[in-house]
């Protein structure tokens, strides 16, 4: 510990040294943790960013043609044509929220998702559902992205696909990103912009090199003209609207970037819409480009998935003297669609901190890992996309079903947010109409995408999404319902009084070792209010408790005696037979603070001590979940032979940590204090900025107490974000 001034401490890097086998192998996988203040240097370059952001995006352009040209052969193959049409139509579609989305990043410079800027401009609720629906995508897009990857991998080894174990591959990829991912944004972004950029340059060379040949040397590809598929259906402005919704999985993750903005380099919002720019330039070419070729090569979705759209236009493009290039393009899209997942690994886990921080997540979301990254939301979402993966068995058509609803719902979302925003600065800006004209279009395309996709899609499984987005919108509303409570329930403005606690203690004991005589004396170094109880399950070893307790009490003077209590079993079961009692005690006794004092065998290994402390896990679990109790978990030092400690000999201090100056945190300040002047309530600060809220909130406290009930509080800085660590190690010195 470091002393930065009276009462502040800092915690320094040896507190975060690892501890055990399970601290060796996370500081191998994850790194040495880094220090908050490092946080502006772990920041994305543009270039950095393009690869980061932007891959799922670019990525899709290895399935979305595909998934067109899949769903147009319904009306026969001499309707493919259309295929282009609707990638143009597409392409358009792209502009406009690209463009809307470049009107968000200045508005919102901290960070213009959909979710902050519908909650913004339009309620709560339309907030909760654009984030429902962008939670939803993002786990898709993980599950997608890996599935498809792994089919590209099956396209390049044919004859190894038989063999392959899909799902297994798939979970052992998802896992290997999130591991990359915990290891920090700016790690991430080195290791990702290699694949992601070597992906873009094969892609581009693909689509000039297979339009040369196609267009300038006539070349006439072994593919040849499209193999005659008889129609399934006929050609309906619904099958085409159906194709057009397919293909808008293009557009996934375009949102990305907007999200994003606080990740880059400063200025933040000028080197965002920068990037936006460039990432719908790169898809947009890449979009028109294989689908050209796919239409000029006259290639055909496969059933099975396998050989890929785009693996049959690489397998042509690159024959001859550029062969090599085919297994290089072929493993480069299997990175970039298996590295698409890393754009939802950014923001999934930066929306999860912000629903956190508003309290419709858990609390936990919002912290930062030791890498500084939201681990919490970087190992859930890996969690969710494994589950979808094993579910649906790494089918990549079934996944694709599900994809696209929840974005286009976010999208139109987000610009409605923009259209309510500008409406409402338009006194404080000149070019207000054309920001609002720019948003209500993008707002309304994009709605009407939502419906397309959502009735298109919905017997094929979008139904799955429609549903969840609802369910997931009411638990953000349980979990906030839940918060709003527990504020209500601890706020308290007049403190509890040290002297108008009255201590009763009970000691479960099962049988008179020194474990149970130490903890005995502890109790009755509190209060003379002290019982010992013993469940009867075993009527000889109860009769033999009995009579030893007889003879020890003999031994004590009076200060030191206490009662034994011999409770009949519940149901043979030691936990409740205690509880039972407890409750009878609360009843008997209303005003007194009641105290169970739990002690246990002191073991290295933490599976003996689960082992040898089952019954008082079991207890502790349950005594947890009771209001009003106290619970010590007492484990008494090692001694040599059978010399309990006694009470007179016992010297109470007290450290009692504090999160926030409530309820909870006065009451146990003044439980400890009705015991003991030594106490010293301690603070970890995760932020620098708490230090001063604390001790003001400290300060205010102290003015309702006596002299004698005035408590000295410590501030531990803990530039690593660790809780535990500082505080044992404040412990440790004292």
């Amino acid at each position: 510990m470091r002393r930065i001034s009276y009462g502040v401490l800092e915690a320094t890097e040896v507190t975060q040294a690892p501890q055990g086998v399970f601290g060796q192998i996370k500081r191998l996988l994850i790194g040495a943790p880094i220090p908050t203040a490092r946080a502006e240097h772990e920041r994305l370059t543009k270039f950095k960013a393009l690869a980061v952001l932007s891959s799922d995006a670019i990525s899709s352009v290895a399935y979305a043609t595909e998934a067109i040209l899949a769903t147009l052969i319904a009306a026969g193959s001499g309707n493919l044509g259309l295929t282009l049409p609707i990638c143009f139509a597409i392409v358009g579609l792209l502009s406009i929220v690209a463009l809307s989305y470049r009107q968000t990043i200045p508005a919102y410079p901290n960070g213009g998702g959909s979710y902050i800027v519908a909650k913004d401009n339009l309620g709560t609720l339309p907030g909760l559902l654009a984030a429902a629906s962008l939670m939803i995508d993002y786990v898709l897009t993980v599950s997608v992205s890996v599935a498809a990857g792994v089919q590209a991998l099956a396209t390049l080894f044919p004859v190894l696909s038989p063999t392959f174990d899909v799902v297994t591959i798939d979970v052992a990829l998802v896992l290997l990103i999130m591991v990359v991912n915990l290891r920090g944004v700016r790690e991430s972004g080195s290791i990702f912009a290699i694949p992601t950029y070597i992906f873009i340059g094969s892609a581009l060379l693909l689509i000039v090199v297979g339009g040369i040949k196609s267009f300038f040397l006539e070349y006439h590809p072994i593919i040849g003209h499209f193999q005659y598929v008889a129609a399934t259906e006929p050609l309906s402005i619904f099958l085409i609207l159906k194709s057009f919704a397919a293909g808008c999985s293009a557009m996934t993750g375009v949102e990305a970037i907007s999200n994003g903005v606080p990740a880059f380099k400063k200025p933040e919002a000028r080197n965002a819409a920068a990037t936006l720019t460039w990432m719908a330039v790169i898809l947009g070419t890449l979009f028109i480009g294989i689908t050209l070729l796919a239409t000029s090569y006259h290639v055909e979705a496969n059933a099975a998935g396998n050989p890929t759209v785009i693996g049959q236009i690489a397998q042509q493009v690159f024959s001859g003297p550029l062969f090599f290039m085919y297994p290089v393009f072929q493993l480069a899209t299997l990175l970039i669609l298996t590295l698409a997942a890393n754009t939802s690994y950014s923001d999934f886990p930066r929306l999860a901190s912000l629903l956190a921080r508003d309290h419709f997540l858990p609390h936990q979301f919002a912290f930062r890992g030791d890498r500084l990254a939201f681990s919490i939301g970087i190992v859930f979402l890996a969690v969710l996309a494994s589950l979808l993966l094993v579910v649906f068995k790494g089918d990549t058509t079934s996944l694709i079903n599900l994809y696209a609803v929840g974005v286009f719902l976010s999208f139109t979302l987000s610009q409605s947010g923009m259209v309510r925003h500008w409406w409402r600065l338009r006194s404080e800006h000149k070019g207000w109409q054309r920001s609002l004209a720019i948003n209500g279009l993008g707002a309304a395309t994009t709605l009407l995408v939502a419906v397309v996709i959502a009735s298109t899609k919905f017997l094929e499984g979008a139904w799955i999404v429609v549903v969840l987005i609802p369910l997931l919108v009411a638990m953000f509303l349980a979990i906030s319902l839940h918060y709003q409570r527990v504020e209500r329930e601890r706020t308290t403005e007049i403190p509890i009084h040290p002297k108008d606690i009255q201590h009763r203690l009970i000691v479960p004991i099962t049988e008179l070792n020194v474990a149970a005589k130490q903890s005995l004396a502890y109790a009755r170094s509190i209060s003379s209010h002290v019982t010992a109880i013993h469940v009867a399950i075993d009527c000889k070893e109860t009769d033999a408790l009995a009579r030893t307790w007889q003879e020890w009490q003999q031994s004590l003077s009076e200060n030191e005696q206490s009662q034994l209590e011999v409770v009949e079993p519940a149901r043979r079961s030691f936990p409740r037979s205690v509880l039972d009692y407890i409750d009878a005690l609360e009843q008997q006794y209303p005003g007194d603070t009641l105290t169970v004092v739990l002690h246990e065998i002191a073991e290295h290994s933490l599976l003996k001590r689960l082992f040898r402390n089952l019954i008082v896990l079991r207890l502790k679990i349950a005594l947890f979940l009771r209001p009003n109790i106290v619970v010590t978990d007492f484990v008494p030092p090692q001694q040599s032979g059978d010399m309990p400690i006694r009470p007179i000999n016992i010297r109470h201090r007290f450290i009692v940590p504090i999160a926030e100056l409530d309820r909870a945190s006065v009451q146990s300040l003044a439980y400890a204090r009705s015991i003991s002047p030594h106490v010293t309530a301690a603070h970890v600060a995760i932020e620098a900025q708490d230090v001063e809220k604390v001790r003001a909130k400290w300060e205010r406290l102290q003015t309702y107490l006596t002299k004698e009930e005035e408590t000295h509080l410590v501030v531990i800085e803990s530039p690593y974000r660790s809780l535990a660590r500082p505080l044992l190690a404040y412990i440790d010195t004292g």
